[in-house]
Parts: structure tokens; C-alpha cells; sequence
């Protein structure tokens, strides 16, 4: 004993003890305990990297290339020259890694929402354009928006529709 009354332990304290326990002294059901854990690890991180599944949405989206059909500003074909939707007219395609091009736009698009927006990029664009999706089936796209003028209290109303090629 010691002046503290603890007992000394003779046996200095040696590495290879420690590993021979280790490595000689397990229990069948140390080994068990272990392999399962090993295996629940292993699904873990393979579930865990699982790619997300693509959206309906995106899949209907991404799918054709779409043709205006209409594109209108409060009520009234805004496609003709010069007019305001003008650019919007032909062809739109998204593309799935979230690019595009959008009649004679070139630029980004993504879902917002809940993916009832889309919101559409381009330098060519002064600010993205938030649109609502109120239709999106595979032969028909259909989305509305506001867009300001002069008067902030007076925008205009935009609807723009798209077929499926």
C-alpha cells in the first residue's frame, strides 16, 4: 500500500497485455455483437448514398421540347415584334442539369415551391422570371406570372402556353 492507502498495482502497464486481451479473450457473443454492427454500418451508408429520385414534375418537364402556343400579357398576344413576350416565342427545352434555352433566351431554370414555381434565368432577362405552373401534363405547359411596370400597383398579367413537340 501507498501513503494514500491504495493498493500498487505490480504488474506495469504494458501494451501487448492489452492487444493479447483483446485479440485472444472474446466472447462468441462480442463476436456477434460486432459482425452486426459491421453489417447495420455497411446498409447505412449504401442507403445513405442513394441518388434522389427524379420528380414527376421534373420528368414532365425535362421530357420535350416545348413550342409557344400562346403567349399573352394581360389578355392580349405579346409575341409579335417588338412586343414584349417576343424573345419567349419557338422553342423551349429544359434540360435536366438545369440549363436551357428559352425561345431566343439562353440561361438556368428550377423548381421553387414545392415545384409549383418555375423560376428562369438569363443575362439576357433584367431580373429571373418566377412563374406559376398551372398546368403541366406531358403534351401541355402552362404558366402565369406578373410581371411590374411604371405602376407598381398596375403589373401586367403574363400567361404563356407551350405544346409538347
Amino acid at each position: 500500500m501507498d501513503s494514500d492507502g491504495l493498493a500498487l498495482n505490480p504488474e506495469p502497464f504494458n501494451k501487448i497485455n492489452i492487444w493479447n486481451d483483446f485479440l485472444f479473450n472474446f466472447k462468441p457473443s462480442t463476436m456477434k455483437n460486432i459482425a452486426l454492427l459491421f453489417v447495420v454500418s455497411v446498409i447505412f451508408i449504401l442507403f445513405a448514398c442513394k441518388k434522389e429520385a427524379k420528380s414527376e414534375q421534373f420528368l414532365l418537364l425535362t421530357g420535350p421540347v416545348w413550342a409557344s402556343d400562346s403567349l399573352l400579357a394581360d389578355g392580349v398576344d405579346a409575341s409579335g415584334p417588338g412586343q414584349l413576350l417576343e424573345k419567349f416565342k419557338g422553342d423551349i427545352k429544359f434540360r435536366e442539369d438545369g440549363t436551357g434555352y428559352f425561345g431566343k433566351y439562353i440561361g438556368t431554370w428550377r423548381f421553387s415551391y414545392s415545384e409549383t414555381n418555375l423560376v428562369i434565368d438569363s443575362d439576357s432577362l433584367k431580373v429571373p422570371l418566377t412563374t406559376d405552373i398551372r398546368e403541366l401534363t406531358k403534351t401541355s405547359l402552362k404558366i402565369t406570372t406578373s410581371y411590374p411596370t411604371v405602376d407598381p400597383n398596375n403589373p401586367l398579367d403574363i400567361r404563356m402556353t407551350f405544346k409538347a413537340k
